[in-house]
């Protein structure tokens, strides 16, 4: 990977390069330990004390820097303050702009100042990544908990950016308070337009955002779409992003989110009806339902490649794909053939798009809504989930029109078929295909790094996050050639490139994926058997069950990313939420006679909400774990964690129907089993990579 020493460098302030920390020291340090221990010429524990004194040395110079700096803002804000105070008695209207132009050159030198604090702390927590990585120790949290509470501890000054919070405070409401006030001088005529809130004061909230490190809903929700980004972008990329925009075009990539999410779900009630009324055994709706599953494994893939060249074309061959997919299957009913109603689902598989949809949003929306537009792509799964059931439920009805049957389960095939065939005329009027590179230079990963060398201006501390989410092993000890370096920048152009660039913590969080999508698919899958055998319930009371899961996705999402992801790290909500999976798992199986309805809908309830928790988490930390070249290309990140919950779901479903050969009142509790494994093995794999998990 490219070096992050030389991007740490590349990116510096030159004013203020002799208090950056030595990244290139430090690591040519863990390096230099790594011989002496192998030799025998050191002691672990000297290692330590030694590189603890070395890290407290570097904080200490950058903290009294910042403090240094940090008082001669706040010098020269009292002194505007001071002006203000004056202008108050004599109002001038081109004072006050004057004023207003200080305040504004305070907020530049800020946001220097933040980048510099950000650019230290992001080096800080590469450099204890390095050191864990090579020596396999949990140092750095020994490192941060001895630390963090002493009353003489000079990391919060970093990670905290303590003072700094109260100068941003300080100049955003100086700068109101003069725009206010110049509004009152002025008529409208003689008054210059002004925005309702300062540029500035913008860009320096997006900078203590982003310097807190800690999550708020926007971004789990963003993250939890496992959308990544690739390295820093450029002002020219910047600038092509903002031509290649299109409102409407976005929002018809959520709403084919949306119809495919509801197209998924919306048959899992009646899955089993329409088996039998074919002549098939109940279990066999696992077949039906695994069967959509089994051809997104393909179609993500090629949905992916074509996406290296056009937009529209495969949202246009997908939308197509699932307008016959799902008039096949409500078809099949008049019929009579359970071969049509399989290919259906396949048909229905095939026109999975949710690689475009993904890529379009990671390609063609602006920095600046980005996240926004990540956090809709999982409100509009999360939508499609719970609407999906619950339309189900209300297509309770039967009649013939011409010889052709709509009832409660061809009605599901109908009805989707026409909402895609509505959608595919407005995709055909309304989407604007977007200036795509040629497929020779399909990722931008070569030419944005000449841009990045260009950029040394204040916008990147609103994009430095990026940087941190490199892979560790970016530095090797090693110089790279520029051939390598060139290389290190392109995109794995094949599976196999790709799961080489799998780290065990990455192994590990798709592990985690595949658990959770195996026992949501279990749960969902099977309930409309379960529920009718133990409990006799409806096609209408398995819709609300469905229904009132999928409606605790958001809810959930927002308790998680609004509170708990602050007051917890993200790896201890992981191996906490993976627990409580784990006994909902344990809770579902049937110890006591007769099974209950009260002890299938809690325990399926706290697996499915601890379920949505973990993925939600699981995907954040696999998008700051996972290497960057993942980040783009046709084998990028969002399409391994794709492969590995649809392979999972397809498993899952196939387990559903291989176990219904034992009788339905051994169903629940052998497809059960599986789950409980995987869970188990998935903990023990957490814990073992904790550590490495930041």
């Amino acid at each position: 990977m490219v070096a992050f020493g030389k991007k740490l460098k590349e990116r510096q302030i030159p004013e203020w390069q002799g208090y950056y920390i030595n990244y290139k020291l430090m690591k040519k340090k863990v390096k230099q330990y790594a011989n002496q221990i192998e030799a025998g010429a050191l002691d672990r524990r000297h290692v330590l004390k030694d590189f603890s004194r070395m890290l407290d040395k570097q904080i200490e110079i950058i903290v009294l820097f910042m403090l240094e700096q940090q008082g001669l803002l706040a010098t020269r804000i009292a002194q505007l303050n001071e002006q203000q105070d004056a202008i108050q008695e004599e109002p001038d209207i081109s004072k006050i702009s004057e004023l207003r132009e200080a305040y504004r050159a305070v907020a530049q030198d800020l946001l220097k100042l933040l980048f510099f604090v950000e650019t230290n702390a992001i080096g800080l927590r590469k450099i204890l990544k390095k050191f864990d990585k090579r020596f396999g120790y949990k140092f750095t949290d020994d490192y941060v908990t001895t630390r963090a509470n002493h009353p003489y501890s000079q990391l919060q000054g970093i990670f905290k950016h303590v003072g700094l919070g109260a100068v941003v405070g300080a100049i955003s409401r100086n700068l109101a308070d003069l725009q206010d006030r110049q509004g009152s001088y002025l008529s409208i005529y003689d008054q210059p337009p002004l925005s309702i809130e300062d540029p500035v004061v913008d860009l320096m909230q997006s900078a203590v955002d982003r310097l807190t490190n800690s999550t708020n809903l926007l971004n789990f929700l963003g993250q939890h779409a496992l959308i990544m980004h690739d390295e820093l972008p450029s002002p020219a990329e910047e600038h092509i992003d903002d031509q290649s925009y299109h409102f409407m075009s976005l929002l018809l990539n959520l709403v084919n989110t949306f119809l495919y999410m509801v197209n998924t779900y919306i048959i899992v009630p009646t899955a089993d009806d329409y088996s039998m009324s074919l002549g098939a055994a109940a279990t066999v709706c696992g077949i039906v339902i695994g069967s959509m599953a089994v051809a997104q494994i393909f179609s993500s893939v090629y949905f992916s490649a074509w996406s290296n060249k056009s937009y529209f074309r495969p949202l246009i061959f997908s939308s197509m794909v699932l307008f016959v997919g799902n008039l096949m299957y409500a078809l099949a009913y008049d019929l009579n053939s359970i071969s049509v109603l399989l290919l259906g689902r396949l048909f229905c598989g095939f026109g999975s798009s949710r690689a475009v949809n993904r890529r379009y949003i990671s390609d063609c929306v602006p920095l600046k809504i980005r996240m926004q537009a990540s956090a809709a792509f999982v409100s509009a799964s999360a939508l499609g989930m719970a609407c999906g059931p619950a339309l189900a439920g209300l297509l309770q009805t039967n009649f013939k029109i011409y010889g052709i049957t709509f009832n409660q389960n061809t009605l599901p095939g109908w009805v989707m078929a026409l909402g895609w065939l509505m959608y595919l005329v407005w995709l055909w009027i309304s989407f604007i295909e977007p200036v795509h590179e040629t497929e020779t230079n399909q990722d931008r990963q070569e030419s944005s790094a000449e841009h990045e060398k260009v950029e040394k201006g204040l916008v990147q501390p609103l994009l430095l996050t990026s940087v941190e989410n490199e892979d560790g092993d970016g530095d090797e000890e090693c110089d790279m050639s520029e051939e390598s370096l060139e290389d290190s920048h392109r995109p794995a152009n094949s599976l196999v490139a790709a799961y080489r660039l799998l780290t065990p913590s990455v192994k590990v969080q798709l592990l985690i994926y595949f658990m959770l999508k195996y026992a949501m698919e279990i749960l969902l899958s099977e309930s409309s058997v379960v529920t009718t055998y133990y409990f006799g319930w409806t096609t209408s009371r398995v819709s609300i069950f469905l229904a009132c899961l999928g409606l605790t996705v958001l809810p959930v999402n927002i308790i998680v990313g609004s509170y708990i992801s602050i007051m917890y790290q993200d790896r201890q909500i992981l191996l906490a939420a993976e627990i409580v999976v784990f006994l909902g798992i344990l809770f579902s199986f049937q110890f006591i006679i007769p099974y209950s309805v009260p002890q299938y809908v809690c325990s399926g309830l706290i697996m499915f909400v601890s379920a949505e928790v973990l993925e939600g988490v699981n995907l954040s930390l696999l998008s700051r774990v996972m290497s960057s070249r993942l980040s783009r290309g046709t084998y990028n990140g969002g399409l391994l964690s794709t492969e590995a919950g649809t392979i999972a779901r397809v498993i899952a479903d196939a387990t559903i129907t291989l176990a219904g050969y034992l009788g339905e009142s051994k169903l629940l509790n052998i497809t059960l089993v599986p789950s409980l494994v995987i869970c188990m093995v998935s903990i023990v794999a957490t814990c073992f990579t904790f550590n490495s998990l930041y």
